[in-house]
């Protein structure tokens, strides 16, 4: 049950270091947002999970630091223009608008975008380096499950 504890306070670890990153002025664009919640959803489950180390619980601990993984791959990709974010994360082509299309566009464009790279060590983005943690995450909670 130690391995649940360790995959579950990794996920607060990573939680934590987004939170200290915005606290520094890194403000999270959507998509960082939507990467913070499947670590919530595994800090539940490393709690439950050392109460009751039941397979289904330690799997859905996987799936939720699978997930954030998921997403921050999603996310790489549209950092480094390998594919589209949805629309909510960048703003759209200015082509063909009217002045005051242009101006509403840019008045409700997101105030930090998910394209662009905010902050990266080693050439990997904050993106990229939860997709990883979050990958030895799952490989923990995976571990954990084959030794019950």
């Amino acid at each position: 049950t130690y391995l649940i504890g360790f995959a579950g306070l990794g996920s607060a670890l990573l939680l934590g270091a987004a939170f200290a990153f915005q606290a520094m002025g890194y403000a999270p664009c959507a998509m960082c947002l939507w990467q913070r919640w499947p670590h919530v959803v595994a800090i539940a489950f490393g709690a439950v999970g050392l109460i009751l180390p039941l397979n289904t619980v330690i799997l859905a601990g996987a799936a939720s630091a699978l997930t954030s993984a998921g997403l921050g791959v999603f996310h790489t990709g549209v950092e480094r223009d390998l594919w589209e974010g949805p629309a909510t994360c960048a703003s759209g082509s200015t082509e063909g608008l009217t002045p005051e299309q242009l101006l509403e566009q840019i008045m409700t464009a997101p105030i930090v975008r998910c394209d662009e790279v905010a902050w990266q060590m080693l050439g990997l983005s904050m993106a990229s380096w939860n997709a990883l943690a979050s990958l030895a995450l799952a490989v923990l909670w995976l571990t954990a499950m084959r030794r019950q």
